[in-house]
C-alpha cells in the first residue's frame, strides 16, 4: 500500500533523471566531436574566453597563437567552440553598380590625399 502512494513520484523522478542524463550525454558527444575535428589554422574560443588560432595539436593538448608570435599550450578540454569566419552580409536591394563605385577613389580624391 505504501509503495502505491510513492509510485508516481518514483516514476517522475526516474523520468527526470533519464532525460537529464540523455541531455548530458548529447552535450558530451558534441564536445568530443568538436575536439576530434579541430585542425591547425582553426580559430577557437577557450573556456576562459580567449580567442586564438590553433598552431599545433597533440592527443591531449593544443598550441594556440594568442598574438602574433605568442604561442601557448592548452589542454584540449579548454577549447569551448570553433569561431566560424564571418561572411559579409550583401544587401540584395542595392544595385550592384553602386557598391563598386562607392569603393573606388576618383583621381581628384587621390590627388587631394597625396598633396599633404
Amino acid at each position: 500500500m505504501d509503495l502505491v502512494i510513492f509510485l508516481p513520484l518514483i516514476i517522475i523522478m526516474g523520468a527526470f533523471m533519464w532525460f537529464a542524463s540523455r541531455r548530458q550525454r548529447k552535450a558530451m558527444q558534441a564536445t568530443i566531436d568538436l575536439h576530434e575535428s579541430l585542425r591547425v589554422g582553426d580559430r577557437v574560443h577557450t573556456t576562459s574566453g580567449l580567442q586564438a588560432t590553433i598552431t599545433g595539436i597533440t592527443d591531449d593538448t593544443v598550441d594556440l597563437e594568442i598574438a602574433p608570435g605568442v604561442v601557448t599550450t592548452w589542454m584540449k578540454l579548454a577549447v569551448r567552440d570553433r569561431v566560424e569566419p564571418e561572411t559579409p552580409e550583401i544587401d540584395e536591394s542595392a544595385p550592384a553598380s553602386s557598391a563598386s563605385t562607392a569603393a573606388e577613389i576618383t583621381e581628384s580624391d587621390a590627388d587631394r590625399l597625396t598633396k599633404d
